[in-house]
Protein backbone atom coordinates (compact mmCIF):
# COMPACT_ATOMS: atom_id res chain seq x y z
CA UNK A 1 0.00 0.00 0.00
CA UNK A 2 2.84 2.37 0.79
CA UNK A 3 4.87 1.60 -2.32
CA UNK A 4 4.79 4.51 -4.79
CA UNK A 5 4.74 3.82 -8.52
CA UNK A 6 6.35 6.47 -10.69
CA UNK A 7 6.61 7.34 -14.35
CA UNK A 8 9.97 7.26 -16.05
CA UNK A 9 11.61 10.52 -17.00
CA UNK A 10 11.49 9.55 -20.67
CA UNK A 11 7.71 9.16 -20.45
CA UNK A 12 7.26 12.51 -18.72
CA UNK A 13 9.41 14.23 -21.34
CA UNK A 14 7.45 12.64 -24.18
CA UNK A 15 4.18 13.89 -22.72
CA UNK A 16 5.33 17.49 -22.09
CA UNK A 17 6.34 20.48 -24.17
CA UNK A 18 8.70 21.57 -21.40
CA UNK A 19 9.47 19.69 -18.19
CA UNK A 20 9.99 21.71 -15.00
CA UNK A 21 12.33 20.06 -12.51
CA UNK A 22 13.00 21.14 -8.90
CA UNK A 23 16.22 20.54 -7.00
CA UNK A 24 15.97 18.50 -3.80
CA UNK A 25 18.22 16.72 -1.34
CA UNK A 26 15.86 14.46 0.59
CA UNK A 27 12.46 12.84 0.22
CA UNK A 28 10.53 15.60 1.99
CA UNK A 29 11.84 18.38 -0.25
CA UNK A 30 11.19 16.19 -3.28
CA UNK A 31 7.63 15.50 -2.15
CA UNK A 32 6.95 19.20 -1.63
CA UNK A 33 8.19 19.85 -5.18
CA UNK A 34 5.79 17.22 -6.47
CA UNK A 35 2.99 18.74 -4.42
CA UNK A 36 3.71 22.15 -5.96
CA UNK A 37 3.29 20.74 -9.48
CA UNK A 38 6.84 20.04 -10.68
CA UNK A 39 7.03 17.18 -13.16
CA UNK A 40 10.37 15.78 -11.96
CA UNK A 41 12.93 16.25 -9.19
CA UNK A 42 16.67 16.89 -9.55
CA UNK A 43 18.62 15.02 -6.89
CA UNK A 44 21.17 17.80 -6.68
CA UNK A 45 24.76 17.01 -5.77
CA UNK A 46 25.08 20.63 -4.59
CA UNK A 47 22.06 20.29 -2.28
CA UNK A 48 23.01 16.84 -1.01
CA UNK A 49 26.53 18.08 -0.23
CA UNK A 50 25.28 21.28 1.38
CA UNK A 51 22.87 19.30 3.56
CA UNK A 52 25.98 17.68 5.04
CA UNK A 53 27.71 21.08 5.36
CA UNK A 54 30.21 19.96 2.73
CA UNK A 55 31.26 21.62 -0.54
CA UNK A 56 30.06 20.31 -3.89
CA UNK A 57 33.51 19.01 -4.81
CA UNK A 58 33.30 15.21 -5.25
CA UNK A 59 33.80 14.72 -1.51
CA UNK A 60 30.81 12.45 -0.95
CA UNK A 61 30.88 9.01 -2.52
CA UNK A 62 28.66 7.63 -5.26
CA UNK A 63 26.94 5.48 -2.64
CA UNK A 64 25.98 8.54 -0.59
CA UNK A 65 24.53 10.33 -3.62
CA UNK A 66 22.76 7.14 -4.67
CA UNK A 67 21.16 6.77 -1.26
CA UNK A 68 19.84 10.33 -1.40
CA UNK A 69 18.40 9.91 -4.91
CA UNK A 70 16.85 6.53 -4.13
CA UNK A 71 15.22 7.81 -0.94
CA UNK A 72 13.69 10.70 -2.85
CA UNK A 73 12.39 8.42 -5.60
CA UNK A 74 10.77 6.02 -3.12
CA UNK A 75 8.48 8.79 -1.90
CA UNK A 76 7.43 10.21 -5.27
CA UNK A 77 5.21 9.40 -8.23
CA UNK A 78 7.21 11.75 -10.46
CA UNK A 79 10.69 10.75 -11.67
CA UNK A 80 14.01 11.69 -10.12
CA UNK A 81 16.86 12.90 -12.32
CA UNK A 82 20.10 12.13 -10.50
CA UNK A 83 22.91 14.66 -10.71
CA UNK A 84 25.88 12.29 -10.99
CA UNK A 85 28.65 14.88 -11.46
CA UNK A 86 31.39 13.39 -13.66
CA UNK A 87 30.15 9.83 -13.25
CA UNK A 88 32.38 9.34 -10.18
CA UNK A 89 35.55 8.51 -12.07
CA UNK A 90 36.51 6.89 -15.35
CA UNK A 91 34.42 4.87 -17.83
CA UNK A 92 34.23 1.82 -15.60
CA UNK A 93 32.96 3.98 -12.75
CA UNK A 94 30.32 5.36 -15.12
CA UNK A 95 29.17 1.84 -16.00
CA UNK A 96 28.96 0.97 -12.30
CA UNK A 97 27.04 4.18 -11.64
CA UNK A 98 24.46 3.35 -14.31
CA UNK A 99 24.00 -0.18 -12.96
CA UNK A 100 23.52 1.09 -9.41
CA UNK A 101 21.22 4.03 -10.12
CA UNK A 102 19.11 2.11 -12.59
CA UNK A 103 18.87 -0.78 -10.14
CA UNK A 104 17.63 1.63 -7.47
CA UNK A 105 14.73 2.75 -9.66
CA UNK A 106 16.25 5.99 -10.96
CA UNK A 107 15.23 6.47 -14.61
CA UNK A 108 17.47 9.41 -15.55
CA UNK A 109 21.01 10.53 -14.73
CA UNK A 110 23.11 13.50 -15.75
CA UNK A 111 26.89 13.47 -16.10
CA UNK A 112 29.13 16.42 -16.92
CA UNK A 113 32.30 16.84 -18.95
CA UNK A 114 34.55 18.18 -16.20
CA UNK A 115 37.48 16.23 -14.82
CA UNK A 116 37.08 14.16 -11.67
CA UNK A 117 37.15 15.40 -8.94
CA UNK A 118 34.87 18.25 -9.96
CA UNK A 119 34.27 21.61 -8.31
CA UNK A 120 30.90 23.37 -8.28
CA UNK A 121 30.32 25.38 -11.44
CA UNK A 122 29.99 28.71 -9.64
CA UNK A 123 33.32 28.46 -7.83
CA UNK A 124 36.27 30.28 -9.38
CA UNK A 125 37.14 30.12 -13.05
CA UNK A 126 39.04 28.03 -15.57
CA UNK A 127 37.58 24.70 -14.54
CA UNK A 128 39.24 21.82 -16.37
CA UNK A 129 37.25 19.78 -18.87
CA UNK A 130 37.72 16.27 -20.14
CA UNK A 131 38.43 16.31 -23.87
CA UNK A 132 35.43 15.87 -26.15
CA UNK A 133 36.37 12.38 -27.33
CA UNK A 134 36.96 11.21 -23.77
CA UNK A 135 33.57 12.40 -22.57
CA UNK A 136 31.83 11.03 -25.65
CA UNK A 137 33.31 7.66 -24.68
CA UNK A 138 31.80 8.05 -21.20
CA UNK A 139 28.39 8.63 -22.78
CA UNK A 140 28.75 5.52 -24.94
CA UNK A 141 29.76 3.54 -21.87
CA UNK A 142 26.72 4.78 -19.95
CA UNK A 143 24.33 3.87 -22.75
CA UNK A 144 25.94 0.44 -23.23
CA UNK A 145 25.68 -0.23 -19.49
CA UNK A 146 21.96 0.44 -19.11
CA UNK A 147 19.57 -2.52 -18.98
CA UNK A 148 16.29 -0.81 -19.95
CA UNK A 149 15.80 1.19 -23.14
CA UNK A 150 13.77 3.59 -20.98
CA UNK A 151 16.85 4.74 -19.02
CA UNK A 152 17.74 8.34 -19.89
CA UNK A 153 21.27 9.82 -19.96
CA UNK A 154 21.76 13.60 -20.03
CA UNK A 155 25.17 14.86 -21.18
CA UNK A 156 26.04 18.15 -19.52
CA UNK A 157 28.66 20.44 -20.98
CA UNK A 158 30.54 22.87 -18.80
CA UNK A 159 32.15 24.48 -21.84
CA UNK A 160 30.62 27.91 -21.17
CA UNK A 161 31.42 27.64 -17.46
CA UNK A 162 35.09 26.95 -18.23
CA UNK A 163 35.41 29.94 -20.58
CA UNK A 164 34.95 28.29 -23.97
CA UNK A 165 32.65 29.90 -26.50
CA UNK A 166 29.22 28.92 -27.79
CA UNK A 167 30.66 27.33 -30.93
CA UNK A 168 32.80 25.01 -28.83
CA UNK A 169 29.84 24.18 -26.58
CA UNK A 170 27.81 23.27 -29.66
CA UNK A 171 30.60 21.09 -31.04
CA UNK A 172 30.84 19.21 -27.77
CA UNK A 173 27.09 18.67 -27.48
CA UNK A 174 26.81 17.44 -31.07
CA UNK A 175 29.51 14.88 -30.33
CA UNK A 176 27.73 13.81 -27.13
CA UNK A 177 24.40 13.45 -28.92
CA UNK A 178 26.06 11.41 -31.64
CA UNK A 179 27.53 9.17 -28.94
CA UNK A 180 24.07 8.31 -27.66
CA UNK A 181 23.14 10.99 -25.14
CA UNK A 182 19.36 11.27 -24.79
CA UNK A 183 19.60 15.02 -24.09
CA UNK A 184 22.24 17.69 -23.61
CA UNK A 185 22.46 20.20 -20.78
CA UNK A 186 24.14 23.52 -21.50
CA UNK A 187 25.20 25.44 -18.40
CA UNK A 188 26.11 29.11 -18.11
CA UNK A 189 26.90 31.39 -15.18
CA UNK A 190 26.34 34.65 -17.03
CA UNK A 191 23.77 37.01 -15.55
CA UNK A 192 21.70 36.97 -18.71
CA UNK A 193 20.31 34.21 -20.93
CA UNK A 194 22.25 35.48 -23.97
CA UNK A 195 24.82 32.66 -24.07
CA UNK A 196 22.17 29.99 -23.78
CA UNK A 197 20.00 31.68 -26.41
CA UNK A 198 23.01 31.74 -28.76
CA UNK A 199 23.48 28.02 -28.11
CA UNK A 200 19.82 27.33 -28.86
CA UNK A 201 20.04 29.37 -32.08
CA UNK A 202 22.87 27.10 -33.24
CA UNK A 203 21.41 23.82 -32.05
CA UNK A 204 19.96 21.48 -34.68
CA UNK A 205 17.50 19.72 -32.40
CA UNK A 206 19.01 16.27 -32.68
CA UNK A 207 18.27 15.70 -28.96
CA UNK A 208 16.39 17.79 -26.35
CA UNK A 209 18.13 20.66 -24.55
CA UNK A 210 18.16 21.08 -20.77
CA UNK A 211 18.93 24.39 -19.03
CA UNK A 212 19.61 25.48 -15.44
CA UNK A 213 18.72 29.21 -15.10
CA UNK A 214 20.31 29.81 -11.70
CA UNK A 215 22.11 33.03 -12.64
CA UNK A 216 19.49 34.29 -15.10
CA UNK A 217 16.32 33.77 -13.04
CA UNK A 218 14.08 36.18 -14.95
CA UNK A 219 13.58 33.83 -17.93
CA UNK A 220 9.86 33.10 -17.77
CA UNK A 221 8.68 29.57 -18.51
CA UNK A 222 6.64 30.76 -21.51
CA UNK A 223 9.78 32.27 -23.05
CA UNK A 224 11.78 29.15 -22.19
CA UNK A 225 9.21 27.04 -24.02
CA UNK A 226 9.17 29.36 -27.03
CA UNK A 227 12.99 29.19 -27.25
CA UNK A 228 12.83 25.43 -27.78
CA UNK A 229 14.07 24.28 -24.38
CA UNK A 230 12.73 20.86 -23.35
CA UNK A 231 13.72 20.74 -19.67
CA UNK A 232 14.37 23.51 -17.15
CA UNK A 233 15.96 22.67 -13.79
CA UNK A 234 15.51 24.98 -10.80
CA UNK A 235 18.48 23.34 -9.17
CA UNK A 236 18.93 24.93 -5.74
CA UNK A 237 16.14 27.42 -5.02
CA UNK A 238 14.43 25.02 -2.61
CA UNK A 239 17.51 24.63 -0.43
CA UNK A 240 18.17 28.36 -0.49
CA UNK A 241 14.57 29.03 0.59
CA UNK A 242 14.91 26.48 3.38
CA UNK A 243 18.08 28.13 4.70
CA UNK A 244 16.40 31.54 4.79
CA UNK A 245 13.26 30.18 6.47
CA UNK A 246 15.17 28.24 9.11
CA UNK A 247 17.36 31.24 9.90
CA UNK A 248 14.28 33.42 10.33
CA UNK A 249 12.46 30.87 12.50
CA UNK A 250 15.39 29.95 14.73
CA UNK A 251 16.42 33.58 15.08
CA UNK A 252 12.90 34.60 16.09
CA UNK A 253 12.72 31.90 18.78
CA UNK A 254 16.02 32.96 20.32
CA UNK A 255 15.15 36.64 20.06
CA UNK A 256 11.58 36.43 21.37
CA UNK A 257 12.01 33.70 23.96
CA UNK A 258 9.06 31.63 22.72
CA UNK A 259 7.53 30.43 19.44
CA UNK A 260 4.29 32.44 19.49
CA UNK A 261 5.46 34.87 16.82
CA UNK A 262 6.14 32.18 14.23
CA UNK A 263 3.37 29.64 14.83
CA UNK A 264 1.07 31.16 12.20
CA UNK A 265 3.76 31.05 9.51
CA UNK A 266 5.11 27.53 9.96
CA UNK A 267 3.61 24.16 9.09
CA UNK A 268 1.44 22.48 11.70
CA UNK A 269 2.27 19.14 13.24
CA UNK A 270 -0.84 17.82 11.50
CA UNK A 271 0.60 18.89 8.15
CA UNK A 272 3.73 16.88 8.89
CA UNK A 273 1.60 13.85 9.78
CA UNK A 274 -0.01 14.13 6.35
CA UNK A 275 3.37 14.32 4.64
CA UNK A 276 4.45 11.24 6.59
CA UNK A 277 1.27 9.41 5.48
CA UNK A 278 0.81 8.54 9.14
CA UNK A 279 -2.78 7.30 8.70
CA UNK A 280 -1.65 4.74 6.11
CA UNK A 281 1.07 3.48 8.42
CA UNK A 282 -1.39 3.23 11.33
CA UNK A 283 -3.67 1.04 9.19
CA UNK A 284 -0.75 -1.30 8.53
CA UNK A 285 -0.20 -1.74 12.25
CA UNK A 286 -3.87 -2.19 13.17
Amino acid sequence: MLRVNHQSFRTVLAESDVVRVAGAHHALSGYLAQEAGFQAVWSSSFEVSASRCLPDASILSMTEYLEAAANIQKALSIPVVADCDTGYGDNLNVAHMVHEFEGAGITAVCIEDKLFPKMNSFVGSGQALLDTAGFAAKIRTAKNAQHSSDFFVIARTEALISGLDVTQALERCRAYADSGADAVLVHSKQRTKDQVMAFLDGWDGRVPVVIVPTTYPDWHIDEVRAAGVSVVIYANQGLRASVSSLRDAYGAIVRDGDTTGIEESIASVGDLFELQRLAEWQKLGA
